[in-house]
């Protein structure tokens, strides 16, 4: 089958020059026992793939892209149960083993199993079923999605309505769940409280719909791009302010009378979080939802976390349980009140995919979704 492979991390922008990711012929074993074989019909392209690119955090190589996606279920190994052949999936990695202490404390996002699976790039433990040129390649999150086949785990799979559009259920498995969970589950935003955003993209754009559908009063939508203003209030920022402007915490301090109750910090950068802990009242929370380097650090004033009793804790994976939470959403999107699908900014084939890291590392993207078999 296809696939798009990266063999090392750290190649240069232009991307479409660099070529981070190769377009293979590779093999696929399986699907073993308790393994379940998914044509992939759409994979989401996201800043934790730019991360993965620029090196910022290590993976293992060669390794097959992807940690979103939607597929259609093929063939299903012995012992499975859960699903049948035709059935419409989405494919995430932010699920747990069902039996661990975190699985056991229902925050099956802080999997301790699933996460070493991760890490060692397998379906489940250091199993891979993917090869090329005879040589084992590893797995991404389990799910590896940018190809036009995946093995994966049952528990990494939600099944979808069939009349959700698979290219628009791609979105839920990283960052509709990433997004929304960090206000429904984390931040537990209540009617009439104010939030402010940081950083408009796919994710944050979640944050901002799960924001309105909270009740949330006050909206505020903060990026260096001004072109993402728009779509920021027709989807429910009541206002949109430049990171750039020089009068920003007075400003959102004015509206807001003294602070807003949370930030969602969703870019990961260092001045971000400077400015959220500023825009956030006294008793108010910062939630990190955005990743920068693994080694990076970040500096805040402690006198005045303690003094003005702020929280700064992060958020993984939406912070709560997918199994319940995407159907959830899908039914949110199905509804009406959470538009998804104007999150794309459209679809591209393997020969489109480093350009498209080029966009969106310009910000001139929000979601792009590979279509495998176009």
């Amino acid at each position: 089958m296809e696939a798009a492979v990266m063999f090392e991390q750290g190649l240069p922008a232009p991307f479409e020059e660099s070529e981070p990711f190769k377009i293979e012929q590779v093999e696929l074993d399986g699907p073993y026992v308790g393994e379940v074989l998914v044509e992939v019909r759409a994979g989401g392209l996201c800043h934790s793939d730019l991360s993965q690119v620029a090196g910022l955090r290590k993976r293992k190589v060669p390794v097959v892209g992807g940690h979103e996606g939607a597929g259609i279920v093929r063939e299903v190994g012995p012992g499975v149960t859960r699903f049948a052949p035709g059935d419409h999936v989405i494919m995430t990695g932010a699920v747990g083993c069902g039996h661990c202490h975190m699985c056991g404390e229902n925050r099956p996002n802080l999997c301790d199993e699933v996460a070493a699976t991760r890490a060692g790039g397998g379906v489940h433990g250091d199993t891979r079923r993917l090869s090329y040129m005879g040589e084992p390649l590893y797995h991404y999150s389990g799910i590896s999605s940018f190809a036009q086949y995946a093995i994966t785990d049952p528990d990494a799979l939600l099944k979808v309505d069939d009349s959700v559009p698979l290219e628009v259920a791609a979105l839920f498995g990283c960052g509709v769940v990433t997004g929304a969970g960090a206000v429904f589950n984390t931040a537990h935003v209540r009617p009439g409280q104010n939030v402010a955003v940081i950083g408009l993209g796919g994710v944050g754009l979640n944050s901002v719909m799960a924001a309105r559908i909270s009740g949330a009063s006050h909206i505020l939508g903060i990026d260096i791009l001004e072109d993402k203003f728009p779509l920021a209030r027709d989807l429910g920022c009541t206002e949109t302010v430049l990171a750039s402007d020089p009068d920003i915490v007075r400003r959102i301090k004015d509206l807001t009378g003294g602070g807003v109750e949370y930030v969602f910090e969703v870019s990961g950068h260092r001045n971000s979080v400077a400015l959220a802990l500023d825009i956030t009242r006294k008793g108010g929370e910062i939630i990190c939802v955005g990743l920068g380097a693994s080694g990076d650090m970040y500096e805040y004033p402690h006198a005045r976390l303690v003094g003005e009793e702020k929280a700064l804790r992060g958020t993984f994976m939406g912070g709560g349980n997918a199994t319940g939470d995407i159907p959830r959403y899908v039914k949110y999107y199905q509804e009406g009140r959470m538009p998804i699908d104007r999150l794309m900014s459209g679809t591209m084939t393997f020969g489109e995919l480093n350009r498209s890291l080029d966009l969106l590392a310009r910000g001139a993207v929000n979601r792009t979704i590979l279509l495998p078999h176009a």
